[in-house]
């Protein structure tokens, strides 16, 4: 793209000449389109033709494009003053009204206004591409592009920047662009504002708070939302459904939003590292997408693949040694304080302990084993320190090269654990020599834990360097990039916990294959505020919409402490494996608790972890959820139900099977008596023929749930 830059005074030559009205080019195809506008001087007039034209300003120049069936459609434009703002309507309805683009620089005046329109340009894309693994197999990409370059007209001149808008009929994807080299950039932070045309509701939790990004969804109005982190979901008075968020998030720090003016928000970047400026970048470079899902309903804001377009095509090349499964491990008992991660007479990560563990799991065909607290440095006080943590030296009573060679010998592989204690600058150092480890021992997985208070991760900084950041901050992002840079030239997956949140960076990277980032069901163990019965249907319309998450469910005795437990009945536990996705799913509970109850176990073991495809049949935010699953590797599809506090009959159309075949549906549903606080154990098995032209009725307990096995009728039962 060329542009030209010329003085104040200026006018549009050539109209954009419409939106773009595109019809679906055909799948694993891709067409482009491009119209350019450049912004150019009057040629020279003579005085004659100069006394004959009326002194008229020229109008102020907008840009526009509209998604590929008309659905939404956008401007960017200036004010008076030269500010650049964006505007979104969906049908001809106001979405965002006038909304702010820019920068406030830590160094020089910020990038706010007197800038002119000097190009725009648009273009069209369409394809299909495959996931390794995921949610759905193939993934269609079709939007319009439309590109805009905001050049400086005064002092201190000569800045300017692109802001390319990608406009999709379930949403909208933009992010700025440094083309050329301007130098080192030392952004304090964004001034990009998302400013919703109508109140309504959001289902939110806050950010810049001590405990990440572990806390239970807000419902409140949209005009009484605080500093929030993303996903952020909201319901406006129409009924439409909004979640905004970023992608790609690289080397730049994790955006927050803060509510301005009534329903107003604007972006807030997490702060730099003991004081420094939120983002330090030299050109050429792009920031995140800053995006929004746009639905007319909570279940078509999660059937969206719009953050997962925004990233680019996977960059490891073959991955098959990315591997979806199960894991069993040396877990809840730390949480239930029967076990500790630290050595002594309680150790959980003996050699002892895990080899019973991987009996059972070859016994049942569970790929892992995860182990917490096998090696040194668990004795301190490694929350939020980490400093005495050594990642390639056992424990005396846990002998690795044994325990990885017995787990191989009987189809299992041990998942490997990372804790840092928030000391990302300490695990660095030993970051290499640790993925070389476990890849010499066998492990293909591994866990890293980022135990502290926001603020207090100890990062290394551009200039080697420890500072203390945030677990969003720009330097936190490139840590974890990094950590799954380096494991893939070890061939290991990664799954971190305490993380930054999800962008959809597992296209490029799929190694990267899940995350926490969530109030998972280890706060059922504690003597705190245990998650609700609304947990789970509060999670898919919100942070499951950035991606997957390692919840660990499958916990079969409720009761863990006094003032806690487990709020949901066992029915909806199974469930849990359908709603709540990750391509690595984790047996939560002690095995023995497995053992005394094999007929729900039974499910566990059947239900995949690698999708061909996926619907979400009903839902509403924080009320229930009716998902359903195609298995990758079979004809098989699942359904997952979970409901809140209150029980439901929800109907499931069963159209999503496949037409003229009988499937038999392995149901395991709430009991009669089932109820999250007087009953959670009360679990009916039952088998019944059905077809795509039949409707079930999903009968759901208070905090219950109900899993479903389809299997085809002629096929053996595995």
């Amino acid at each position: 793209m060329t542009f030209r830059m010329t003085a104040p005074g200026l006018r549009l030559t050539t109209a954009l000449a419409g939106v773009l009205a595109l019809s679906a080019a055909p799948a694993l195809a891709q067409e482009t389109t491009t119209q350019t506008t450049t912004v150019q001087s009057d040629a020279p007039r003579t005085e004659s033709e100069v006394s004959q034209t009326p002194a008229a300003p020229a109008p102020a120049p907008v840009a526009r494009v509209q998604s590929p069936n008309g659905v939404l459609s956008l401007e960017a434009s200036l004010t008076g003053e030269g500010r650049p703002l964006y505007r979104l309507m969906r049908q001809g309805t106001p979405v965002l009204t006038d909304s702010r683009l820019g920068f406030l620089l830590a160094d020089a005046p910020k990038l706010e206004r007197n800038f002119t329109i000097a190009a725009q340009a648009t273009s069209s894309h369409d394809d299909t591409w495959e996931q390794p693994w995921g949610e759905r197999q193939f993934v269609r990409n079709r939007y319009n592009e439309l590109r805009v370059t905001f050049a400086e007209t005064k002092a201190p001149g000569g800045r300017q920047f692109d802001v390319v808008f990608r406009l999709y009929d379930d949403g909208l994807g933009f992010r700025y662009e440094f083309t050329e080299n301007q130098g080192e950039m030392r952004i304090a932070d964004e001034l990009t504002e998302f400013n919703l045309a109508s109140d309504g509701e959001a289902w939110w939790i806050p950010a810049g708070e001590w405990n990440r990004y572990e806390y239970l969804y807000q419902k409140t109005p949209i005009s009484s939302v605080g500093r929030a982190h993303t996903p952020i979901t909201v319901k406006l008075d129409s009924g439409l459904h909004i979640a905004f968020h970023e992608a790609a998030l690289v080397d730049y720090s994790g955006m927050w939003l803060r509510r301005t003016e009534t329903t107003g928000f604007r972006a807030q970047l997490a702060p730099g590292a003991n004081g420094a400026p939120a983002v330090v970048r030299t050109g050429p470079f792009t920031t995140p997408w800053r995006t929004l899902q746009i639905a007319d309903n909570a279940p078509g804001l999660y059937m969206s693949d719009l953050i997962l377009n925004l990233n680019e095509p996977n960059a490891l090349g073959d991955v098959d040694w990315v591997e979806p499964f199960k894991y069993v491990g040396i877990w809840w008992g730390m949480h239930l304080g029967t076990w500790s991660w630290a050595s002594g007479p309680i150790h959980g990560a003996t050699t002892e302990n895990v080899q019973r563990y991987i009996d059972f799991a070859a016994k049942h065909d569970i790929r892992g084993v995860l182990v917490e607290g096998w090696n040194v440095g668990w004795d301190g006080d490694w929350f939020g320190s980490g400093a005495d943590m050594d990642f390639d030296q056992p424990y005396p009573d846990f002998d690795m090269e044994y325990l990885t060679n017995y787990a191989q010998e009987r189809g299992v592989r041990l998942v490997g654990h990372h804790e840092t204690g928030g000391n990302a600058a300490h695990y660095e150092r030993q970051l290499e020599d640790a993925m070389a480890y476990y890849q010499a021992n066998g492990v293909d997985a591994v866990k890293t834990g980022y135990v502290a208070d926001a603020g207090q991760a100890q990062v290394l900084t551009s200039d080697g360097t420890v500072a203390w950041g945030w677990h969003d901050g720009q330097e936190m992002v490139r840590h974890h990039l990094r950590v799954v840079e380096v494991a893939a030239r070890h061939e290991i997956a990664v799954n971190p916990h305490e993380p930054v949140k999800d962008t959809g960076l597992r296209r490029t990277y799929p190694n990267w294959v899940s995350r926490e980032g969530a109030r998972g069901l280890e706060y059922a163990a504690w003597g705190q505020p245990p998650n609700p019965p609304e947990h789970e249907a509060n999670l898919v319309f919100t942070r499951m919409l950035s991606g997957p998450f390692d919840f660990t469910p499958g916990i079969f005795r409720m009761n863990t402490n006094p003032g806690s437990g487990v709020q949901t009945t066992l029915a909806k536990q199974l469930a849990d494996y359908v709603v709540i996705y990750s391509p690595i799913q984790m047996l939560a509970d002690l095995v023995e608790h497995y053992e005394a109850n094999p007929e729900p176990f039974q499910f566990i073991k059947d239900v995949p972890t690698d999708w061909a495809d996926t619907r979400v049949l009903s839902g509403e935010i924080g009320d229930y959820v009716v998902m359903a699953r195609k298995d990758r590797d079979s004809d098989d599809w699942y359904i997952g139900a979970v409901s809140d506090e209150f029980g439901r009959v929800l109907p499931a159309s069963l159209s999503f099977l496949d037409e003229g075949r009988r499937y038999t549906a392995q149901i395991y549903r709430d009991g009669p008596t089932a109820d999250w606080q007087a009953n959670p154990y009360d679990i009916v098995i039952e088998e019944r023929t059905v077809t795509a032209g039949d409707t079930l009725d999903l009968q759901l307990a208070p905090g219950g749930g109900q899993a479903i096995r389809f299997v085809p009728q002629g096929r053996a039962r595995r």
